[in-house]
């Protein structure tokens, strides 16, 4: 990840080097142009000692190399921000607290490391709810900072008190109620480090007033997780050794990749694997670009909506390497008809995720890296697999993702999917919200590297997307373009960060891709209930392009395809924030489609077939 700390700067000082330091609306300090003596890079500890709790816990944070965090203001988070004016650490205030969760987990989902987010007590607390929650289905890390009222008023229903460790309990990995200025500053660097380390996840610590306004002398001990947390690195060696045997016998082999492949830093091992036995790939959605899927072996992602020749593929393997995966029934279908015929070898860091939904018949708990590993000095020879390999192209020629574009009728969302792909670099990143636009990204974007998707799979959050944005926009190379392709319903329920992308001039195109519907739910209703729009029709959007310009951002609309290849262009090449609002045929509909609990083998390729 690069330095982009001069990325967070105002438009209007963007040209003022001597200023761009003294952003107010992210909390930074006027500074002299000397260094002060006893300022320090973030990750480094600073000369002067911290005076109160509130400092502590920003020097845990700088000690564990934090560069941004993600926040709103509030009372009882203030002696927070206070500590932070002094801080190297970049705040970038958002505009309400959902928008600084989600900037936050799309920032660990790219940079790797925990991502940040901030707010106050009560409403702000909650807001951050969702965005947890997100966090915590897909195993994001993110460590959350929240405000809470003086500890003797807890309890007494005090202004803006909520029960957040209680509250956030069932969506966590960790929470701590700080209850000691002396440990607050540890209680924080155990949260950041829980956050990254084994199944990664969410933590929160949750910092009452009197606490952090409280006088210590107290330095944070180092990132470290407690004695108390374990996880297995390497798993059982002769159930690898039984699994390799397995593999070596197999003729109808596949890999599943899931999320935790890229979690792990598995992606390399697992390509590797893949191609030294020439084993087909299928992955989950959140493992999309864990394998290059411009490669022969890549059958794409499986599920619901997932490719015809990935379904086909789980649906007739007989061995079934599944790495990193919690089996969800988005992926899964029904379960007794899901791989029926497979021997599975299932590798997950977490136990608990060990025959949860889908049996395995070789569990194998460790480190994903590690134990791929392990599998791959195992392994002696390749499948003999020819056949298995012919069949699987034949799948893909038969269950073609192909569509057509007639320049007569609406312009196709999967074209507008595809000529953004064109037009930008294999190394972009990409976030999408929740809907038809975050299938369509799916299946017409061509992912070849890891961390360059970004998009709430197990929560499927409507408007992750341009929060997402502007996290991974922070965390991403300088090189990396960020597009947010959104929809219409999921871009309305936090454009307000527009304001956020404007103010912080970053560099991230939004395709909207507006059929004014709910889009995935008048799909369903057309398919399963008759086609009676009960409040998915969204003909009362605004003019997406102007709204960008209001609040400063530059707008672009589509409506014919003669325009699409050009406004990408001009879009793309703004250098600050844009907004593309593309309109498209208001009746186009995702597919392939399995149906809820349906047989993968067995998926709909038009409406008419479920």
């Amino acid at each position: 990840m690069s330095e982009r700390a001069t990325s967070v700067t105002p438009p209007e000082e963007q040209h003022d080097d001597q200023n761009q330091d003294q952003n107010p609306d992210a909390q930074q300090p006027q500074r002299d142009t000397e260094p002060d003596e006893f300022s320090a890079p973030a990750g480094e500890t600073r000369a002067e000692p911290v005076t109160t709790g509130a400092e502590s816990v920003v020097r845990a944070l700088e000690n564990a190399g934090v560069e941004y965090a993600f926040g709103v203001q509030g009372g009882a988070i203030m002696p927070i921000y206070d500590a932070l004016y002094d801080s190297e650490i970049r705040h970038v205030t958002m505009a309400h607290e959902q928008g600084a969760a989600h900037a936050a987990d799309a920032y660990g989902i790219v940079s790797g490391e925990p991502g940040v987010c901030l707010a106050t007590s009560g409403p702000g607390a909650t807001n951050l709810v969702t965005g947890i929650a997100d966090a915590d289905m897909d195993s994001d890390p993110m460590l959350a900072l929240t405000g809470q009222v003086p500890t003797e008023l807890v309890g007494n229903d005090a202004f803006q008190e909520t029960d957040t460790t209680g509250v956030t309990t069932p969506v966590t990995k960790d929470n701590t109620f700080a209850a000691d200025p002396d440990g607050v500053g540890t209680d924080v660097s155990e949260a950041f480090a829980l956050a990254r380390e084994g199944r990664p996840g969410p933590t929160l610590v949750d910092l009452p007033k009197d606490v952090t306004n409280a006088e210590t002398d107290a330095e944070p001990d180092a990132p470290e997780t407690p004695d108390t947390y374990e996880f297995t690195e390497e798993a059982d060696p002769e159930i690898v050794a039984a699994a390799a045997e397995q593999i070596e016998t197999a003729n109808r082999p596949v890999m599943l990749l899931g999320g935790g492949v890229i979690k792990g830093e598995a992606s390399e091992t697992c390509r590797e694997f893949a191609i030294e036995h020439e084993i087909p790939v299928v992955t989950t959605m959140p493992a999309i670009g864990a394998f290059p899927e411009d490669h022969e072996l890549a059958m794409e992602m499986a599920g619901m909506h997932g490719t015809g020749y990935a379904n086909m593929a789980i649906t007739h393997c007989d061995t079934m390497i599944a790495v990193g995966t919690r089996f969800d029934d988005r992926l899964t279908g029904g379960i007794e008809t899901f791989a029926p015929d497979a021997e599975i070898i299932h590798v997950d860091i977490d136990p608990a995720e060990i025959s949860k939904n889908i049996h395995a018949d070789y569990p194998l708990v460790g480190d994903a890296d590690t134990v791929v590993s392990q599998l791959a000095h195992a392994v002696e020879r390749s499948p003999q697999a020819t056949k298995w390999r012919a069949q699987c192209q034949q799948w893909k020629s038969d269950y073609s993702m192909a569509y057509d574009a007639p320049e007569d009728e609406p312009v196709r969302p999967e074209f507008v999917v595809e000529a953004l792909d064109e037009a930008t670099s294999d190394r972009a990143v990409v976030t999408t919200g929740v809907g038809q636009h975050q299938m369509w990204a799916c299946q017409y974007w061509t992912f070849t590297e890891p961390r360059t998707w970004v998009s709430s799979h197990g929560l499927g959050a409507m408007g992750y997307g341009l929060p997402a944005a502007i996290g991974a926009r922070l965390a991403a190379d300088d090189d990396q373009e960020v597009v947010c392709i959104d929809g219409d319903g999921s871009f309305l329920m936090t454009l307000q960060g527009l304001s956020v992308a404007v103010r912080e001039n970053l560099d991230i195109t939004v395709a909207v891709l507006n059929n004014e519907y709910i889009g995935m739910v008048r799909q369903w209703q057309d398919a399963f209930f008759e086609g009676r729009h009960s409040a998915s029709e969204y003909g009362w959007t605004p003019e997406f392009d102007t709204i960008a310009e209001a609040f400063g951002a530059t707008g672009f609309r589509i409506d014919d395809y003669d325009e699409v290849a050009d406004t990408i262009a001009a879009a793309l090449s703004e250098d600050g924030p844009s907004v593309i609002d593309v309109h498209i045929d208001p009746q186009a509909n995702v597919y392939p489609m399995v149906p809820s609990g349906g047989d993968n083998g067995q998926f709909a390729l038009a409406e008419d077939q479920l």
